[in-house]
């Protein structure tokens, strides 16, 4: 009969190993990610004031190329959001998973950023 004074404790080497501090990753990349988001944002939606003083063939160009990379800007800096709860899911799970996931954040923010930037034809 198993005498719980004469069982195996975990021993203190492997609870070093348990606990990982992987939500400093999530914790960093949701300070960097939320303000690039909000800036990103703001920025898509004050683009169009770029061609207030442009000539007619000029707007129609833009307001031609703003649809699509609105929709850019709008499906990437949302799932650049999903990207960070999933870092924040997967922190105790998946430890890897959740730093990949943390890094991929932001990048996925300025890349949208970059898409948004390369798709409109500014006059």
């Amino acid at each position: 009969m198993p005498d719980n004074l004469t069982d195996e404790a975990p021993d203190s080497a492997d609870s070093t190993d348990g606990p990982r501090h992987t939500w400093i990753a999530s914790l960093i990349s949701t300070v960097v990610t939320l303000p690039l988001t909000f800036f990103a944002l703001v920025y898509s939606m004050l683009s169009p004031m770029a061609c207030d003083s442009c000539s007619e063939a000029d707007a129609d160009r833009f307001d031609a190329s703003f649809g699509p990379a609105w929709t850019v800007s709008c499906c990437g800096l949302l799932l650049a959001l999903v990207v960070l709860v999933a870092s924040w899911v997967f922190t105790r799970r998946r430890p890897p998973a959740a730093i990949g996931l943390a890094v991929a954040a932001p990048a996925t923010v300025f890349f949208t950023w970059v898409a948004f930037m390369t798709l409109i034809n500014w006059p």
